[in-house]
């Protein structure tokens, strides 16, 4: 009977490990989209400086239409942040709207070669249905991409001024 009880838990252990393999068959697929979507935000991202709202809100809105992402689209972050981090992120709306800004920290772009970091966070939601119960274990994930800034902004003063060889 030891025997029959030990052949029972065994086969329910490998069994709820192909479970778990196969629900991580998944996981190799919604990562490299992740990876790939940060890629294609950070191209945006270094051709203005910074992140703006548009690229952000399409970043989001492709990424909540993907299958394994609609189960957690609420808790997806997109962000991104200036050389050195701080308070200062690299998040804005179109850069028409800083023109009239009396300093350049105000601005959430920087002068072209800064770098900005871009970074995208998601949950991947590991679960497996066992006699009709539900199990679920949410892992938070993330990926970044440091890219260098290619635009050059004659608003930035004194970078500028530097630029021109004046200061």
């Amino acid at each position: 009977m030891r025997a029959f009880a030990k052949s029972i838990l065994i086969s329910i252990l490998v069994s709820v490990a192909i479970l778990l393999f196969t629900n991580f068959i998944y996981f190799f697929p919604w990562y490299m989209t992740l990876v790939v979507e940060t890629f294609h935000l950070s191209q945006a991202v270094a051709s203005d400086n910074y992140l703006t709202n548009d690229n952000k809100d399409y970043a989001l809105k492709r990424l909540k239409e993907r299958p394994v992402y609609r189960d957690k689209a609420d808790q997806i972050v997109i962000s991104a942040e200036k050389d050195g981090g701080g308070k200062h992120s690299a998040e804005g709306g179109p850069a028409s709207l800083y023109e009239d800004a009396t300093t350049d920290a105000e601005k959430p772009y920087m002068q072209r070669g800064n770098p900005v970091t871009v970074r995208i966070e998601a949950v991947y939601p590991l679960s497996i249905k066992l006699w009709g119960k539900k199990y679920e274990q949410e892992i938070p994930v993330s990926f970044s991409l440091t890219t260098t800034g290619l635009k050059h902004y004659k608003d930035l003063g004194e970078a500028y001024e530097e630029y021109l060889g004046l200061k």
